[in-house]
């Protein structure tokens, strides 16, 4: 995890980490989640309110976070993960949370159903 510096964060932003995986093709680390820290600038935009226990009414303090960003996260699994054969082993990890019976997942093109129509190229 990464604490990012203020001269990279966007507007705003109080606080924000980056998790970084590792990218075999480039030979480094490249960002895949992200989690900013907005104090209440977020929350007075949108007029976000509530009333606290003494009965005041405060603006909300928000967080904006890449939970899973489907795209980038599946870059490192494909580059980590992917045997000579375009067949993807899924880690151990990712097994359960997926329902997969195997730990591996065919990426294979598959041949278009014979419609008459050509395959998108």
């Amino acid at each position: 995890m990464i604490e990012t510096s203020t001269g990279d964060m966007g507007l705003g932003k109080f606080r924000m980490n980056d998790i970084e995986s590792w990218v075999p093709s480039l030979g480094k680390y490249r960002e895949t989640h992200s989690c900013s820290t907005l104090h209440d600038w977020q929350a007075r935009r949108a007029n976000i309110r509530y009333r606290g226990s003494d009965g005041k009414v405060r603006f909300a303090h928000t967080l904006n976070n890449t939970a899973l960003a489907s795209p980038r996260i599946l870059v490192p699994l494909l580059e980590n993960h992917q045997t000579e054969d375009g067949r993807v082993k899924l880690p151990r990890a990712l097994q359960a949370l997926l329902g997969a019976s195997s730990s591996e997942v065919s990426l294979r093109r598959r041949r278009p159903a014979a419609s008459g129509m050509a395959p998108i190229s």
